[in-house]
This record gives structure tokens, C-alpha cells and sequence, in this order.
């Protein structure tokens, strides 16, 4: 925790270095070997048509070449009953464990109202049900129980609309009323008109993926129409953030004293306001009855007639007026160094213009991440294979056992129970792969997060080594390298691999932690364990503060193993102690950088999303008829807001690590040098003036 000492060969980022943190370097290489052996085992077992594709009731694709349903050609599925429909009219009552819902394959959804009952007593109406029911029905003369019990048949039809190869109910509300395929009543069978209503608690999910997959068809249609309109806010969103950050070094102190002043006119005219509401309410019956005698109450409101809240106001608004005048009286010059540090790196930023693209690369890199994780989850979760159980509707020795339909006729369970078939249940597996599918998923996440924070680590020591390069330059920009983010991202590269494995490992572990406790947190929603939730929450805010203490931590150990070339542990410490002989100005730095991003990003961003919804909505005269015809303008102008904010963060964590970076070096700095012709400063010219520093023998950098 020492600061560091003289080194008359230190120049900048250390260019003679040596590999570091070796260990975890090997296990990151080890780690993602194995992680590449599980996607390869993942895509061998896994299906992902389970997820795209419907099956039906015995878990045979739909409509899929080589697959029994090939000859039907089907393109949706049908339900064996309604949901919401009466299980004493369609379907039959069994002893646990029942059999799942008839799902059969179908080539078109039905576009009617029909009961088997009904169907079953015309020839020509019989023929259109046989659509909707197995090959294997063939006895048109079964009663509607024996049907249902062997499911050949689903018990009515009701209108349908296709939806993602699915078959839903054309549910629709026309002035009010409720709707199924234009009809407000339907057929039960037995001669009685049922009212729609009673399928339309079953069907509410159903109606809701209706209306979704329409509100998605006319967001398409707007983006269609839109795009390129789109591509140019975003364009602006861009050259925005670039003059933002241009104009920091000249406006970045002027931004800071007005947010200063405005902070302080503020509680100023706040003071006013209590002390006049205090003296209005001088005389008046009740004002002088204390908070204590009042006690608690609902009504918050009430509290406002009271002399004493609006002195407690008061006093606690005048107390922090003082404590931020004291604060701007004794900081005030860590606040000037603060804004001298930005305007700094400003120009470094300038100096250094590859660093604005650089995120690009971090961000296909993540999304490399991203989709590797997403295609291992989707493969991993459809490795099961089809699990056959024997149901039965009366008592059986054998009910829930796992069957195989092969050999199920020749088996014993046919034998003893004569009521008993052997049907798909779901999609399973006992071998010790699928056993341990739950530790692969696991393994999944843990490695997706590993390897995205890693991503994001090189991102940082690559900026770092490059923003180094020019505080440490002492004829700026002359004694630059030629190409500063190139030689820093190949000395992280090739040097630091295991170093950034080990930050972003410690800080993969923390947000696996968090991950499960969430899932425990969500499992638990419904338990009554009062001190088990206590308990959960507590956890989860000293894991959310772990990670954000260490992603702290991380960034700056990664500054220093740009700088030094150290391995993790020696940058940490030596980063954190170096920050904490400094932590007011760490404090004043951290501050204003975020005011002046939020200030940055909201000037940005508002700017571009009011110019979008005035484009959009055609309030522009210029541009009036240039603006596209839209289903919703809210699409468009959402879609340029999101995008902007995510290029203004772009930007600025670039800038950010920019300062974050600059400081550092600055605090290394004043450590490090005296100013003397044998020890100069390295900071520039500016920063001297401020904490009064010469460099004596040397020209002015």
C-alpha cells in the first residue's frame, strides 16, 4: 500500500514485460475446451424442431420429412378440448396420474363449431371431423366416452386461426361483444346452445398471442417503412456524441459550476418556500400541534397543515445548503482538478479517435458470447428424448411406470391391466447425460459470464494501455506510439490473458451467486417463511454491492496492469490503495464525470427523440411528406431513442475510461515525480497551474 517509488526508466505502459497469472490463463483454456465439448454434445442430442415445431400426443413431429405425420402434411395442431370448456361435456374424468391433453396433427385449423356427438350423425360432417382425428380412427360408430378414452378424437371443434404451426381459438371482440369465428353461441352436442363466454377464460392465453402476433405484424410494417429513417437518427445520435465530447474540453467547466449553482438556487428557493409556508400557517387552529402528539397517519397530507413539518423541512433543506457550500469551499479545487482531467481527456480522446470504434469490436465479440450460450441452452434443454408412461383409469400396479410402445402389447402390463396404454408423457431421459443436464445449463451460464466479462476486461486494459500512452508521452502527441490501442490491445493479448481471467472470473462467481439467488428468490414467492425472504434479501444486496465493489475494483486493477504490466492482485492493491491516499478526489472526480454523462447522455438523447417525434408524427412542414405512413409512430421514435442511448454509452464509456484512466495515471504522478529536471511531471500544463507545480529545467509539455 506504499507509494511507488522513483523509476528514472519508467516512460509509460512498460513495454519489457512478463506473462502473468499463468494459472488461470491455462484454466480459462481448459475452461473453454470443455465448454466447446459441451456445446459439441449439446448439438449432437439436442433437437431444437422440439422447440419450433409442434408434436403430437405421442411426441411425433408435425408435418416433418421422415416422421409418421410426413403423408399428412400438417402445418398446425389441434387441442384435444377448448380450454375453459366443462370437463362433464368433453372430456373423461381419470384417477391420477391422467394422461396429457389429445394433441393431434392436423393440415388445416377448423373453421367451425362441430361436436363429435353432432358430427357423428352425418355422413358429410363426419368426413370433415376425420380431419381433425387420428389415422388410426376408423370405427365411426364409437360412443363419444370410448373416443375421448383412446383419443382418437378431440370432443368439439371450435374456430381456429394458425399461429406459430399451432391452432388457436379465433377469439375477437366486436363492439363489446366476445366472439369465437363470428359466432356468440356454439353447439354442445346434446342440442343446447352454449354462450362463447365459457371458453373464453381457458382461451385469455390464447387471445393474447393472437393479438400479439397482429401487433407484430404492423410493427414489421413499420420498420419496413421506417429503416432507413432509423439509420439516420441513429447517424445523428452519433455525430451528437462526438461534438458532446469535442466540446467537453472547452465547456466542461462551465457545465459544472451551472449544475453547482442551480443545486444551490434550488434548496435556496426550497428554504424560502418552507420558511413562507411556516408563516401561513401561523394562527391557524391545529398547525401548532406537534409531530409527536399528532403520532402516525395514513394520510400523508395531513402533516402539511403542521407548523413544525414544514420547520423540519427547514432545517434539514439549510443544514444541506451549508454542508454543500462548506464542501464547494474546502473541494473547490479538487473540483478544478476534476474538470481539468476531463477537458484532458477530451483531447486524448481526440488523440487517440480508433478508441470510439474499439467498442464495436467488444461488442461483437459479446454478441459472439451471446449466441454461443443462447444455441448451447436452446440445444441442452431439447436433448430429451420421448418418455412413454403407462395410464390406465383403474387401479394398476403399474400406472406412472415408464413403457416402451414397442413392446408395450407383448408386455405384462397389458395382461394385468386390460384398460392400460402406453403414452407419451414428455420429453425426458435416464441416462446419466440427461441426469446431469441441470449441471451443463449451469455450466452454460457460469461460462457465459466468464467469458463476457473477460470480453469486456480486454476492452478496458486495452483503452487504459492506450489513454496511458498519452499521459506518459511527455511531448504530447509526439512521443506517442505510432499505433497506441493496436500495442495496447496485443501487449493484453498476449501478456495479461490470465490476469483478465482472473478478475473476470472472481466476478463471475459473484453474479452466478446473485443469478441463483434470484431463482431462489422467485421460487420462494409464494412460500409463508418470512425469515427465509428476510434472510434472501439480505443476500442479494450484499452480493449486488460485492459485485458492484468489484467491478470497481476490477476496472482500475485492470488501468494499472496496463500501465505496469503487474499480475491481478499486485494491480488490485496496489489500485486500491493508491485510490484511497486519494479518496476525496476520487469522490469530487467520480461525481462530476457522472453528472456530466448523465447531463450528456440526456442532451443526446432528448435531442434526437424529440427530432424523431416530430419527424414521425409529420409536425416538420419541410419534411411533412417525406415523414413514412405508420400503424404506430411510437416504433420508430422508441426504436431511435433506445439506439441513441446506446450509442451516447458507447461513447462515453470510452470517455470514461478515458478519465478513469488519466486519473490515475495523474495520482501515479504526483507520487512518482517532484517536478526537478531529473523527475518531471508527466501531467499537462494546465493541471500544473492548478496544484501550482513547475517543472524546473524541462520545457512545458
Amino acid at each position: 500500500g506504499t507509494p511507488q517509488k522513483y523509476d528514472p526508466t519508467f516512460k509509460g505502459p512498460i513495454y519489457d514485460r512478463g506473462c502473468t497469472d499463468i494459472i488461470c490463463c491455462v484454466l480459462l483454456v481448459v475452461a473453454i475446451v470443455g465448454y466447446v465439448v459441451v456445446g459439441v454434445v449439446a448439438w449432437t442430442h439436442g433437437d431444437p424442431r422440439k422447440v419450433i415445431h409442434p408434436t403430437d400426443s405421442r411426441g411425433q413431429f408435425c408435418g416433418q420429412q421422415g416422421t409418421p405425420n410426413e403423408p399428412r402434411i400438417p402445418r398446425v395442431r389441434g387441442t384435444a378440448r377448448p380450454l375453459g370448456v366443462p370437463h362433464g361435456i368433453l372430456a373423461v374424468t381419470c384417477s391420477p396420474p391422467c394422461p396429457p391433453p389429445l394433441q393431434i396433427c392436423v393440415s388445416k385449423c377448423p373453421d367451425r363449431y362441430m361436436a363429435y356427438l353432432t358430427a357423428r350423425e352425418n355422413p358429410a360432417l363426419l368426413e370433415y371431423y376425420r380431419d381433425f382425428c387420428t389415422p388410426e380412427f376408423k370405427n365411426t360408430g364409437k360412443g363419444l366416452t370410448e373416443v375421448l378414452k383412446d383419443k382418437e378424437c378431440p370432443a368439439m371443434l371450435i374456430p381456429s386461426t394458425p399461429l406459430a404451426r399451432r391452432c388457436f381459438p379465433a377469439i375477437q371482440a366486436k363492439k363489446g361483444v366476445i366472439m369465437v369465428g363470428n359466432e356468440t353461441t356454439y353447439d354442445d352436442g346434446h342440442g343446447n346452445r352454449r354462450n362463447v363466454t365459457e371458453l373464453l377464460e381457458g382461451a385469455k392465453k390464447a387471445n393474447v398471442v393472437l393479438e400479439t402476433r397482429q401487433l407484430a405484424m404492423k410493427i414489421f410494417e413499420d420498420y419496413t417503412v421506417s429503416w432507413y429513417w432509423i439509420i439516420i437518427g441513429l447517424v445523428i445520435a452519433m455525430v451528437a456524441s462526438l461534438i458532446f465530447i469535442v466540446l467537453l474540453r472547452f465547456l466542461a467547466g462551465i457545465m459544472v459550476w451551472v449544475m453547482i449553482v442551480m443545486v444551490v438556487l434550488v434548496l435556496g428557493y426550497g428554504i424560502f418556500h418552507c420558511y413562507m409556508e411556516y408563516a401561513k400557517l401561523k394562527g391557524e387552529a391545529g398547525s401548532d400541534v406537534s409531530l409527536t402528539d399528532l403520532g402516525f397517519q395514513t394520510d400523508l397530507r395531513v402533516y402539511l397543515h403542521l407548523r413544525q413539518t414544514w420547520l423540519a423541512f427547514m432545517i434539514i433543506l439549510c443544514v444541506l445548503e451549508l454542508v454543500i457550500v462548506l464542501l464547494l469551499i474546502f473541494l473547490r479545487k479538487r473540483i478544478l482538478i476534476a474538470i481539468a482531467l476531463i477537458k484532458e481527456a477530451s483531447r486524448a480522446v481526440g488523440h487517440v479517435m480508433s478508441s470510439l470504434l474499439f467498442p464495436l469490436c467488444t461488442f461483437f465479440l459479446l454478441c459472439l458470447c451471446i449466441a454461443y450460450w443462447a444455441s448451447t441452452a436452446v440445444f441442452l434443454s431439447t436433448s430429451n428424448e420421448a418418455v412413454y408412461k403407462v395410464f390406465n383409469e383403474s387401479a394398476c400396479p403399474f400406472s406412472g411406470q415408464t413403457c416402451h410402445p414397442e413392446t408395450f402389447n407383448t408386455s405384462n402390463v397389458t395382461k394385468l391391466c386390460s384398460d392400460a396404454q402406453c403414452l407419451f408423457a414428455f420429453y425426458g431421459g435416464e441416462t446419466a447425460y440427461h441426469k446431469y443436464l441441470i449441471v451443463l445449463q449451469f455450466f452454460n451460464v457460469f461460462m457465459f459470464f466468464w467469458l463476457a466479462n473477460f470480453v469486456i476486461a480486454l476492452g478496458q486494459v486495452t483503452l487504459a494501455g492506450a489513454f496511458a500512452s498519452y499521459y506518459w508521452a511527455f511531448k504530447k502527441p509526439d512521443d506517442m506510439p505510432a499505433f497506441p490501442l493496436f500495442s495496447a490491445f496485443g501487449r493484453a493479448l498476449r501478456y495479461h490473458t490470465g490476469s483478465l481471467a482472473f478478475g473476470s472470473l472472481v466476478l463471475a462467481i459473484v453474479q452466478v451467486i446473485r443469478v441463483t439467488l434470484e431463482y431462489l428468490d422467485h421460487r420462494l414467492k409464494a412460500a409463508e417463511n418470512k425469515f427465509a425472504k428476510f434472510l434472501l434479501s439480505c443476500l442479494k444486496c450484499c452480493f449486488w454491492c460485492l459485485e458492484k465493489f468489484i467491478k470497481f475494483l476490477n476496472r482500475n486493477a485492470y488501468i494499472m496492469i496496463a500501465i505496469y504490466g503487474t499480475n491481478f492482485c499486485t494491480s488490485a492493491r496496489n489500485a486500491f490503495f493508491l485510490l484511497m491516499r486519494n479518496i476525496i478526489r476520487v469522490a469530487v472526480l467520480d461525481k462530476v464525470t457522472d453528472f456530466l454523462f448523465f447531463l450528456g447522455k440526456l442532451l443526446i438523447v432528448g435531442s434526437v427523440g424529440i427530432l424523431a417525434f416530430f419527424f414521425f408524427t409529420q409536425r416538420i412542414k419541410l419534411v411533412q411528406d417525406t415523414a413514412p405512413p405508420l400503424n404506430y409512430y411510437w416504433v420508430p421514435i422508441l426504436t431511435v431513442i433506445v439506439g441513441s442511448y446506446l450509442i451516447a454509452h458507447g461513447f462515453f464509456s470510452v470517455y470514461g475510461m478515458c478519465v478513469d484512466t488519466l486519473f490515475l495515471c495523474f495520482l501515479e504522478d504526483l507520487e512518482r515525480n517532484d517536478g526537478s529536471a531529473e523527475k518531471p511531471y508527466f501531467m499537462s500544463q494546465n493541471l500544473r497551474k492548478l496544484l501550482k507545480k513547475t517543472n524546473k529545467g524541462q520545457p512545458d509539455a
